[in-house]
């Protein structure tokens, strides 16, 4: 976690000198066989992960848990909650005992049939326990509108993204304070973050200190979706939002961020390709081995070093 002691100007300051230049790499490559990844969620161990696994079309959504074994990830399992309906995005709380997610699961009282897009939450007792069955958060927090990507605080406070009304164009980013025992009446966050546009997927820092989003072909954008970073100053008002440049972001769509703070890494969702440059496929094997590597246009997770501004 980023020491409160760090004056927002020094912490600007140093996150862009380290971004400058980053070298973006491949990470859960034990999944690279797998048709669409994204959603990367860590513990606090580090040693349990949670994505979703999607078919070639996004039609098919199933959250997923990978566990470490000797330092290594291991094949995923489908998370004992998941894999009926169109779940994805799920998010562990700060001490791991409950894991949110969006998913168009039907209600309990209602027909068995898929809606819009929920958040809901499983518990567990500990670390190691089961998760419980999903309980959806309920009318403060989702309407008939879409309600998806959520983050949650150590204040227990919640950022989520949804096309309901009050956005201010299309996807907007909204929060919740968890006050008194539940949440308040959602607001879209300032046009510092918010457009006419597409804004969606935020990964909220533990302490509120930053965020972390997606934006949709954004003036000055790299291109598709590119990723975003805001702060939030001793007024709790947040800053302009500014581009993670060139070094983080390509011209495809770059979304999804969670930031591992133990490990220092930013982890992110791209669907970056890296053609070879005029190649001649002589053999069916030379062929497979291009369209089936990590950059190939499919949803991958990648990771890159945040060393140098966190922890000061």
């Amino acid at each position: 976690m980023i020491k409160s002691t760090f004056t927002l100007s020094f912490f600007c300051l140093i996150f862009f000198q380290v971004f400058s230049q980053p070298a973006v790499t491949p990470a859960l490559e034990v999944l690279s066989s797998w048709p669409n990844v994204r959603d990367f969620n860590l513990s606090a161990s580090g040693n349990e992960a949670y994505v979703s696994l999607q078919s070639l079309a996004g039609d098919i959504s199933v959250i997923a848990c990978l566990k470490t074994k000797k330092g290594k990830w291991q094949k995923p399992e489908i998370a004992s909650f998941s894999g009926k309906y169109h779940d994805l995005e799920p998010f562990l709380s700060p001490d791991g005992l409950r894991l949110y997610f969006a998913s168009n699961r039907p209600l309990p009282d209602s027909a068995d049939k898929p809606k819009d897009y929920d958040i809901w939450f499983v518990s567990r007792k500990t670390l190691t326990s089961a998760w419980s069955s999903p309980t959806n958060l309920g009318s403060a927090i989702n309407t008939t509108s879409d309600e998806f990507y959520p983050a949650i605080t150590l204040s227990n406070n919640l950022y989520f993204t949804s096309n309901r009304a009050g956005t201010k164009g299309e996807d907007d980013i909204f929060f919740s304070e968890w006050k008194n025992g539940g949440y308040t009446q959602p607001l879209s966050l300032s046009d510092s973050i918010n457009s006419a546009g597409y804004e969606f997927n935020a990964y909220v820092a533990p302490d509120e200190s930053y965020l972390i989003f997606s934006g949709y072909n954004r003036p000055g954008g790299l291109g598709s979706g590119d990723l975003y970073i805001s702060y939030r100053g001793k007024d709790h008002q947040w800053t302009k939002a500014r581009n993670l440049g060139e070094g983080v972001n390509s011209k495809y769509m770059d979304y999804c961020p969670y930031l591992d703070h133990k490990n220092q890494l930013l982890y992110f969702t791209s669907r970056r390709s890296t053609p070879a440059a005029a190649a001649q496929f002589e053999t069916i094997d030379q062929l497979g081995k291009e369209l089936n590597k990590y950059e190939n246009g499919m949803s991958r997770i990648y990771k890159v070093s945040a060393k140098g501004w966190m922890n000061q």
